[in-house]
């Protein structure tokens, strides 16, 4: 087979028109003549060039079949992202009730576990590759689920929640930065719409959790047996089952290429181009990349570190200062990655302090309302979760429009998000609730859909994953302060609603001090 064979057996095998090269001239002309002021750089001309180079090969050979699977591969990866996380939410009231303890000790265990697969598996992407991560982190996360189902304690639950969240926190640093990697930069606004698949988490969990937890639950703790309280871990053993099969999708019926930019990066340019055929021949098509013209742009240089940077840098042991220091090559890339940390810092805190805990909330502001059943807090839950399917859909054409872009989308997005959290506050009955609810699902989700996809666009390929490890972090550190401060707040009333929504308001704010804008621009 011809996808086994090096690049010199490809060209050796190709017939090269002078309209086909000059066609591949042009198309690296038009890449590397593009650049403006809101273009990235990196410091690097080499990398520069030769990511135009690979980008006009991955434009040539167009979005086709294996991108399509791709698509549906790495939104596996989207939707464990935001399935589990609001697993621990579902399942709170009934664990809270068998197991008589403060609930955000779980959400705490678990963000814990978020951070440390944001921070691992996001770096070993660039240090090893991006296959290990992708290949292991679902299987990481369905086989701690089902074992955290026969859990007799709440520490043993919280445990085993933390274990499975290490998987699941290696998801989107990796997953987006595949999907980016191969994807036409005509076909670049479907990394927004990939966040779909972040929906359908919700969506999925809540429709699942409805029958299952609202059926086989007690109804208070004052009397709450194990053999009452079955729905929680007939939950976890169906969303571990899942995880197990879309595992064994990726494992064993889809083959993952090495991203070819990231090979460029590393020196590779014979395998870069090489997995270009490869790709190009899955699409049925013929590619006209040669190693010749990828080599000729020369080496990639290290970006060198000035001894300021490289001090703190070297602090930061849990990354890799090879990978770091490119993120912050110039003052205008500093800059940009430095607000992209603040912003997911900002998201991480703010939407765990309601969301997580927005199925408690809608329970307790039931027995104000007077509809407080395990049955009507579910269904919620599944009319929130289906509302946020249309915003991801929403965001990917938004973020093509001239006038928005990536960087209006998200201030607007977010600024609502916080808008209608804070308006939920004054709602004054079941209804009124749901409805103010549904539009924060509907804005959050937008938001969310961008935030996914400008992230990674606004690093380069080589340093991809430690960038999104970096943002991934911040995000999952100030995760851990939500159920910090659920343990000495009173979820029953407003407050952590109030700081919620004033924090994405902040936010939305930051989005417009973001110096790039990546619509139409093809990711280095």
């Amino acid at each position: 087979m011809s996808s086994h064979k090096g690049p010199e057996t490809f060209d050796e095998k190709r017939e090269h028109s002078p309209t086909q090269q000059s066609r591949d001239v042009k198309d690296v002309e038009a890449f590397n003549s593009s650049a403006g002021e809101d273009d990235i750089d990196l410091g690097d001309t080499n990398y520069q060039r030769k990511a135009s180079l690979l980008n006009a090969a991955i434009q040539e050979a167009g979005m086709g079949r294996y991108q399509w699977g791709l698509f549906v591969v790495t939104g596996f990866g989207y939707f464990a992202d935001n399935l589990w996380p609001i697993v621990t939410g579902l399942i709170l009231s009934p664990v809270v009730n068998e197991f008589n303890f403060k609930g955000p000790w779980l959400k705490l265990g678990q963000n814990i576990g978020l951070l440390v697969g944001a921070a691992f598996w996001g770096v070993g992407a660039d240090l090893w590759g991006r296959k290990i991560s992708f290949n292991i982190t679902l299987f990481i996360t369905g086989a701690f689920a089902l074992a955290a189902g026969g859990s007799n304690t709440w520490i043993t639950l919280t445990a085993l929640a933390s274990a499975w969240s290490v998987g699941v926190g290696g998801n989107l640093p990796v997953d987006s930065a595949i999907f980016l990697e191969f994807v036409p930069h005509t076909h670049q606004y479907l990394l927004t719409v990939l966040s779909i698949w972040w929906a359908f988490g919700q969506l999925i969990g809540s429709l699942i959790a409805w029958p299952l937890i609202g059926n086989f639950s007690c109804a208070s703790a004052s009397n709450c047996p194990r053999s009452e309280n079955q729905g929680w871990r007939y939950f976890l053993f169906t969303m571990g089952g899942l995880m197990i099969l879309l595992w064994a999708i990726r494992f064993f019926l889809f083959k993952l290429y090495e991203s070819p930019k990231y090979l460029m990066g590393k020196g590779e340019d014979e395998k870069a181009v090489q997995v270009i055929h490869q790709v190009a021949q899955k699409n049925g098509v013929q590619s006209s990349l040669t190693l010749e013209k990828l080599a000729s742009l020369g080496p990639v240089t290290e970006v060198k570190k000035n001894r300021a940077t490289g001090v703190v840098l070297e602090k930061l042991s849990v990354f890799d200062s090879n990978h770091v220091a490119p993120l912050f090559a110039t003052r205008k890339l500093a800059w940009s990655t430095s607000l992209l940390i603040v912003l997911w810092a900002l998201i991480g805190l703010a939407f765990p302090l309601y969301n997580a805990f927005v199925t408690y909330y809608l329970s307790t502001r039931g027995d104000v309302f007077g509809d407080s059943s395990v049955y009507t807090t579910y269904r919620n839950q599944v009319i929130l979760s289906v509302i946020g399917v249309p915003g991801a859909l929403l965001a990917g054409y938004l973020v093509e429009l001239p006038l928005l872009g990536r960087r209006g989308t998200l201030s607007i997005s977010t600024l609502l998000t916080g808008v209608f959290i804070l308006v939920s506050t004054t709602a004054r009955t079941s209804n009124a609730l749901l409805g103010w609810n549904c539009a924060y699902s509907f804005f959050s989700n937008v938001m969310y859909g961008v935030l996914y996809a400008i992230t990674p666009e606004l690093f380069p390929t080589k340093d991809r994953g430690t960038g999104n490890a970096i943002t991934a972090t911040a995000n999952r550190i100030f995760g851990v302060m939500a159920p910090i401060i659920a343990l000495y707040a009173d979820l029953t009333t407003a407050v952590p609603i109030f700081i919620s929504g004033a924090i994405f308001l902040a936010a939305g704010v930051i989005a417009l001090l973001l110096p790039y804008e990546s619509r139409g621009k093809a990711s280095l």
